[in-house]
Parts: C-alpha cells; structure tokens; sequence
C-alpha cells in the first residue's frame, strides 16, 4: 500500500527523500502560519528562526504538494528521514487531499501530515503568533546551521508560485522581510 506525505513549508522544495509521484493540492480547514520555531535550522536556541506549521482554520485550504512512496524500504528510509528531520514538529495527523477546488472527494485519503502544536508542554518551541513586523523582523535577524531564515520564507515564497499557489501571507511576510532588509541596507 502507498504511503502518501504532504509537504507545506520545505517539503515543496527539497523533499530529501525518494518518491514516485507527486501531486500538487490542498488540505481544508488549515492555514499556513510562520508559529514555530527553528532552533535547528534556520536559528539556535538563543534566537530560533520561524518556519511554518498548520493551524486549524474552517473553510481555508493550505496549498502544498503530497509525495507518493510506494516501496516498503522507500516508506521506512522516507519516515526515519522525516522523524529526524521533523523533530521539533510534535503532532502527526492524517488529512484528506485534495487537488480541485471543487471536489468534494478527497484525491487521495490519509496522507500524512507533520504539525507543530500549540501546546507548549509538548512543543517547546512553539513561538505562536506576533504582530507581522515582528515576525519579518526575527526572520530578517535569525539564521542556523541550514542558512539565514529569510532564505527559508524566500524558497517557499518561490515554491508556492512555481505550484501555481498564491499565499497571501507569505507573499505579504516576504515582501516585509524584502523592505526590512532594503531598510537595514540603508543604513
């Protein structure tokens, strides 16, 4: 049976493991939010960078693409990559997916989800929200061992159109980060 994995924030852009087949799409009732964060990639525990999870959201969809892995040994290798990978994400959680804006059938059932939750017991590095200039400017200021975090927003902001998807937060949050910077240039 094939196991299906759905990519929201990095995972569009460098999956880092093998798949046969992808499809662009969506998962209702969620939305993209720049909440956690990145103590391992795109900051350090003294000043972690914000990468992307899902937070539930009624009648918003999240755009994304979901990988097919169809091999058992392709399945394990792809799940013992993600579970180090996706540390710092606490909650997994299997969504319908979809790829018409219309359908009402999912095109593929149960595909795997990795979320980082609100819960602050659970998930020590859950920043959650703060006023849109803050969160430009911890992304403008952080970096980590993976690179400086705008570089992160920047990849997804391209990933997100490349897919044909326009993320009005995101465009918005790059844009901000694009001004911050021009700003600090100035300087």
């Amino acid at each position: 049976m094939a196991m299906w994995v759905f990519g929201y924030g990095s995972l569009i852009w460098k999956a880092g493991f093998h798949f046969d087949d992808c499809l662009v799409g969506f998962i209702k009732d969620y939305r993209r939010v720049f909440y956690q964060g990145s103590t391992d990639h795109r900051g350090t525990p003294e000043y972690p960078g914000r990468t992307v999870t899902l937070e539930p959201a009624e009648g918003e969809v999240c755009w994304g693409v979901a990988y097919k892995i169809i091999r058992k040994e392709d399945q394990e290798a792809a799940l013992e990559y993600l579970e180090v990978r996706e540390k710092q994400y606490d909650m997994k959680a299997y969504l319908n997916f979809f790829t018409e804006p219309t359908a009402t059938t999912p095109a593929v059932s149960n595909v795997l989800v990795y979320i980082a939750s609100a819960d602050k017991k659970l998930n020590k590095n859950y920043l959650g929200p703060a006023s849109f200039e803050e969160i430009a400017d911890q992304i403008v200021h952080a970096e980590g061992p993976s690179g400086p975090n705008r570089d992160y927003l920047f990849k997804l902001e391209t990933a997100l159109i490349q897919i044909g998807c326009e993320d009005k937060h995101v465009n918005d949050l790059a844009d901000e980060v694009r001004m911050l910077l021009k700003e600090e240039m100035a300087t």
